[in-house]
């Protein structure tokens, strides 16, 4: 038998394009976790829906979208465009602000690889509306010139086998003026493949979540 899905599929339409997303809802207002993923994903990655599952459990909403058309993503350049990936999860996140079943939500942002840039480059834009961002194995140095404007409590978890990427989050870590911590998981790899290490990860950011959501 199917498991059944924790989300609805829905349509976000903006004023020049129709995206699709999941939207997870949680019995309680604790807040919604809007997921910009990485290059090579959409919103039926496996590890953030994971996380978001999480997440329901324990409170929280969530919405995971495409952050490109399918005309867009074949245009390889796109996926790796972080100004262009930034405006799509701003215009989202204002769609969300004023959607009748999300706009009461406080908001945080969860990024992954790349998305962790757009998410950062996104906070920094928008200020205190976003409540706090969790970043796994990202790549916050692709929006270094933004990190110093982001007022949202920042975690970046990073697998203890991911030696560069460790570097350029720490290299990030010390341009971010608001409050920022790395938290390396011993034993993973870039994509917390290893068994227990992806839940490791999300119950870092419910924790955080729950300290800062607030």
């Amino acid at each position: 038998m199917e498991k059944a899905k924790k989300y609805k599929e829905i349509s976000i339409n903006l004023s020049d394009l129709t995206l699709k997303g999941n939207l997870r809802l949680a019995k309680t207002d604790k807040g919604l976790i809007v997921f910009s993923h990485g290059s090579g994903s959409s919103r039926l990655s496996s590890r953030n829906n994971y996380v978001a599952d999480l997440l329901l459990e324990n409170g929280y909403s969530s919405l995971l979208f495409d952050l490109l058309s399918p005309k867009e993503y074949l245009v390889y350049q796109n996926r790796f465009n972080i100004q262009l990936l930034t405006e799509r999860l701003v215009k989202v996140t204002n769609w969300v602000e004023k959607n009748e079943h999300t706009k009461h939500f406080l908001l945080g942002y969860f990024g992954a690889s790349t998305g962790a840039a757009s998410a950062l480059r996104a906070a920094a834009e928008l200020g205190e509306k976003i409540k706090g961002v969790v970043s796994r194995g990202g790549r916050p140095d692709l929006a270094m010139e933004d990190l110093n404007r982001v007022k949202s409590p920042t975690l970046l978890l990073v697998g203890g086998k991911d030696g560069v990427v460790i570097d350029l989050n720490k290299k990030a870590q010390s341009e971010m003026n608001a409050i920022c911590e790395l938290h390396i998981i011993e034993g993973a790899s870039h994509l917390f493949e290893e068994p227990g290490k992806l839940e490791i990860v999300a119950q870092h950011t419910n924790d955080w979540f729950d300290k800062f959501m607030k």
